[in-house]
């Protein structure tokens, strides 16, 4: 296979959630509109959901192509050990291995061998294959480069971390502000799910079988820890925000059916009005969490527009809002089952950002100028809301007060009231609103031509190209001398092999 752009072919293989799948098909989207033929993979339970939810055809893209294949976990949809998280990964880890295998396979039997793989941590079994298979592969860091950090020195035993019986340590580690124990993402501390702590570790075992690490960041945003991280691990290369690079909006891997009538309820509103609450694609609140933020929401008197998601089949429930509170939200607020965000977060209409502070949110309202109410639950959103808080200034931290069942800390209606009121006309409004805008500005400066993520992305391609050509000038030559070996000395051989 010749090596020029239009032969490579990219393979991106995504965890089976919608916070791994919108950074890595945002990838794949702008790897094909570099020219590039790229197959998106994830497993045919959630392929089957994207394809209900939105379009998932082949598509040209710029001078390129982006394609969906999916690859079987060997389970059924309904199959009841989905419910128990380490079994399931284990069985990712096995059967999900051996279909994507067979899938690459199938590249290559079609006249597509695929030239790279890029995968995401928590399918770090995609770089053995990659490995075995002798095609180079990258990663896509799909969370901060902060927590990259924190994950990797954990994992090579870099620093001391707290315990939960050590919550007035602090953390410090090279070019992060210091960390107090709730400022850590609690895969490392509380441990409350272990399967997904092993695998992310996982990953950094893996990380020397893969010729860089992709993050969706900027520069401009991480510069010192990049640096930092990029002379103790693997190349890094911030190419985010993502979501930005992108052009084309109609190709999207959404798990549910987005609700398009909320951009024209967007449009009735007055400018800067809308508090838009969503808790991304797994967290679930509590029902007296429920209780007290939609209290909270009506008592600021603020028109609202909320994301309630039913999860995926395997994920529980559809939260119940409390009784009557649709009947008495109607005319100053809506709520959807799913919606197109960055379109959301990019309408005038919205004020502020009520959000988990999972990566994918950060980003979009970091770089869309919206200021945040940081709401955050468990792992690295902890860490996200940090920073967005005290680091880059867009925002304030909700407090929690210990007055849900059993003393679990929740936010109160009232501290809901007062942080919307805080961040959209209070003293300190006006700074967050202009540290906003001016993140906003870097990302798309980044993104820009020849910005620095833009520049990262041509390199990333070259990185692709010129290992393709490699391969393809080695094979070509022990093509030639395997049909004329009867005219060739040895030393026409050697020499034709360390050909560069």
């Amino acid at each position: 296979m010749e090596c020029k752009k239009s032969n490579l072919h990219v393979l991106l293989v995504s965890f089976p959630a919608q916070g791994h799948i919108n950074p890595l098909l945002r990838l794949a989207k702008c790897l094909a509109s570099k020219g590039l033929l790229v197959t998106f993979s994830t497993t045919e339970t959630i392929g089957h959901m994207m394809k209900e939810a939105t379009n998932t055809k082949s598509t040209n893209i710029g001078q390129g192509e982006l394609r969906f294949e999916f690859f079987s976990d060997g389970w059924e949809i309904d199959e009841p050990q989905r419910a128990n998280l380490a079994t399931w990964m284990h069985q990712l880890k096995t059967a999900g291995r051996e279909s994507f295998i067979e899938l690459i396979n199938r590249q290559s039997e079609t006249g597509k061998p695929v030239s790279c793989i890029i995968n995401n941590p928590f399918v770090p079994w995609a770089t053995d294959v990659a490995a075995e298979l002798e095609i180079p592969c990258a990663v896509l860091w799909v969370q901060s480069c902060a927590v990259y950090s924190i994950y990797y020195n954990f994992q090579h035993q870099l620093a001391s971390f707290p315990n939960p019986d050590q919550r007035d340590m602090v953390l410090d580690l090279p070019s992060l502000p210091s960390l107090e124990f709730d400022d850590i993402p609690d895969f490392l501390t509380l441990n409350p799910f272990d399967s997904l702590r092993k695998v992310i570790l996982s990953q950094f075992k893996n990380l020397d079988k893969a010729f860089c690490v992709l993050v969706d960041s900027f520069e401009e945003l991480e510069r010192e820890t990049i640096e930092v991280m990029s002379r103790i691990s693997a190349p890094i290369k911030p190419v985010g925000p993502l979501f930005r690079s992108t052009k084309n909006a109609s190709v999207r891997g959404d798990i549910w059916k987005a609700t398009d009538d909320c951009l024209q309820w967007l449009d009735s509103q007055s400018p800067n009005s809308v508090v838009y609450v969503s808790f991304g694609s797994v967290v679930a609140l509590s029902s007296e969490q429920l209780q007290e933020l939609s209290a909270g929401l009506l008592k600021s008197g603020t028109p609202f527009l909320w994301v309630v998601k039913t999860p995926p089949p395997d994920m529980g429930s559809k939260p119940e809002l409390p009784q009557g509170f649709k009947e008495e939200a109607e005319g100053k607020g809506m709520v959807v089952e799913w919606c197109p965000q960055e379109q959301v977060l990019a309408h005038s209409a919205v004020s502020c950002f009520i959000t988990h502070c999972g990566w994918n949110s950060s980003m979009e309202c970091l770089t869309s100028g919206v200021p945040v109410v940081a709401f955050p639950q468990w792992g690295d959103q902890n860490t996200n809301a940090k920073f967005l808080i005290d680091v880059y200034g867009v925002g304030i931290r909700a407090k929690k007060t210990p007055t849900g069942k059993n003393g679990a800390p929740v936010v109160t209606r009232d501290e809901v009231e007062r942080c919307i009121f805080e961040v959209t006309k209070g003293a300190n409004a006006e700074e967050i609103k202009k540290n906003a805008v001016k993140w906003k500005e870097a990302a798309e400066a980044a993104v820009a031509d020849g910005g620095s993520s833009h520049r990262n992305i041509e390199l990333f391609v070259d990185d692709i190209q010129r290992m393709a050509c490699n391969k393809s000038g080695f094979n070509d030559q022990i093509s030639l001398t395997a049909e004329d070996v009867h005219t060739l000395t040895a030393e026409d051989v050697r020499t034709s092999i360390s050909m560069p």
